[in-house]
């Protein structure tokens, strides 16, 4: 093993993730880790990274095998700061600054805003990755999609509903490959969980369980508060950030030090809450197999709302109605530290112990069900007198396995002409799920939802929440 203080190579950081991760563990507990990297033969893909530090760091190293072309980042004191070898990942410190001056080396360009990298550089780029605040995400998406590039968005997708459904139709019409960065969508985990449901491991399936520990660090301090006054003191802006480019779509306001660099997330104008953050890794197995759709109510409950920060803590429940053969389904999502009670025949099993149980799932069958891991990378049959029942007559392995990691997904989909298995085709609708919940949670109402006139029923105030307004200049192409 490595010291902490050793330098790593990119070849040895990559290696050794791995090994961490790969096989499986004794049943009934499944660990399941990635294929080896497998990069198709063809020459190297042309890349724009739009959102460099924070998480854009992963995809700047793991993209030293193609060719870089852009790197676009609003705040370079960040991305100065991300290259030190601190914090709780020094190697990724050391790797980040080794590609960044890699990448410069080959002849990649600094932008700070994405339009201008678009209008001098179109012609020169392939595809987009995209790694910027939640309220970005869609007017840069956009632009990419309207000039033909390939897109990779970090999750949730988009910062609204409309937005999720416009860039679902736009991708489908520009016939691009596309990809939303809820990585564990290309775990053999999130496969098995698909295959044991369809293949009636569970039963019938009537309720389903999502938690997470968010929010967590400094990002807990701000929900709730109301909007800062700043007319005796203005925080000065630090140095290398372009607040008026953060700020991007959202209203104009004074810089604050609550904003950067993480907790955003809890406010309403730039994140999407713990919802948002956390729910397109732990709620996408369950959705995926069980094919959820849109619900037709979604109701919430929360601590205090104030109009400018998600509630602290908060239980979204959304009801889904019948698919095909597969019943409806009432799904319970939990955050700020609370949990859902559980069925009586776990009364001997406690999903909430250790680090792996600050967020999860638990999907409900007959007598059985399965908890998953926080992007189902752990994937286990509970009570374990059921798994050993089972475990001899578990279904085969129907679905297509992924070659690598989710990013080598949607590179090697983009080789190979064909769309990535978390398309906006798939990720577009399970955002606009996903994105009811944080509706629901600002105004605390139970909600009829109409999905074919992506309204509210009854409820105009709240359907106007599904979209918003958009200043000009932001989306080109």
């Amino acid at each position: 093993m490595n010291d902490l203080n050793t330098p790593l190579s990119r070849r040895d950081f990559i290696k050794n993730a791995s090994a961490a991760g790969a096989g499986f563990m004794v049943l009934p507990s499944f660990v399941a880790g990635q294929s080896n990297s497998s990069k198709a033969p063809n020459s190297r893909i042309n890349i724009a990274i739009v959102g460099v530090g924070g998480k854009g760091r992963g995809p700047t190293i793991d993209c030293l095998e193609e060719n870089v072309v852009a790197l676009c980042d609003v705040d370079m004191g960040k991305v100065a700061s991300d290259r030190q070898p601190t914090g709780w990942n020094p190697q990724q410190g050391t790797l980040f600054s080794e590609a960044i001056t890699e990448h410069e080396k080959r002849g990649a360009k600094w932008y700070k805003d994405y339009r201008v990298m678009f209008e001098e550089m179109a012609d020169k780029i392939d595809a987009v990755i995209i790694s910027t605040p939640d309220h970005m995400h869609f007017p840069i998406a956009l632009s990419a999609l309207n000039l033909g590039m390939h897109v990779y968005c970090e999750k949730p997708l988009t910062h609204t509903v409309d937005e999720a459904r416009i860039l679902t139709e736009v991708a489908a019409k520009k016939g691009v490959v596309t990809q939303m960065g809820n990585q564990g969508h290309s775990n053999e985990g999130t496969r098995l969980v698909k295959e044991w449901i369809e293949g009636g491991v569970l039963g019938e399936v009537r309720e389903v369980h999502s938690w997470t520990s968010r929010p967590i660090g400094s990002w807990k301090d701000i929900h709730g508060m109301d909007k800062p006054d700043h007319s005796e003191f203005i925080p000065v802006v630090p140095e290398g950030l372009d607040w008026d480019l953060w700020q991007g779509v959202a209203e104009r306001r004074a810089y604050d030090p609550h904003y950067l660099p993480f907790s955003w997330r809890g406010y309403l104008d730039y994140g999407c809450g713990s919802l948002g953050d956390m729910a397109c890794h732990i709620m996408n197995s369950s959705n995926w197999a069980l094919n959820l759709g849109q619900p037709t109510e979604i109701s919430a409950l929360t601590s205090h709302r104030s109009g400018y920060t998600y509630p602290y803590s908060s239980v979204v429940t959304y009801e889904f109605p019948q698919r095909g053969k597969m019943p409806p389904v009432t799904y319970k999502w939990y955050d700020g530290d609370l949990l859902p009670s559980l069925p009586h025949f776990l009364k001997d099993y406690n999903p909430y112990d250790g680090n792996e149980g600050e967020n999860g799932t638990l999907i409900i069958g007959e007598g059985i069900a399965l908890h998953c891991s926080s992007d189902s990378s752990i994937v286990r049959i509970v009570p374990d007198e059921k798994f050993r029942e089972v475990r001899t007559s578990l279904p085969p392995k129907t679905l297509r396995r992924v070659k690598g990691t989710h990013l080598d997904e949607w590179l090697n989909a983009i080789r190979e002409d064909r769309p990535a298995n978390g398309d906006f085709s798939y990720s577009g609708p399970f955002t606009e799920m996903v994105l009811l919940g944080c509706v629901a949670q600002q105004t605390g109402r139970h909600m009829e939802y109409d999905a074919a006139k992506r309204s509210f029923k009854n409820d105009i105030e709240t359907t106007a929440l599904l979209k918003k307004d958009y200043p000009d200049g932001w989306v080109v192409g």
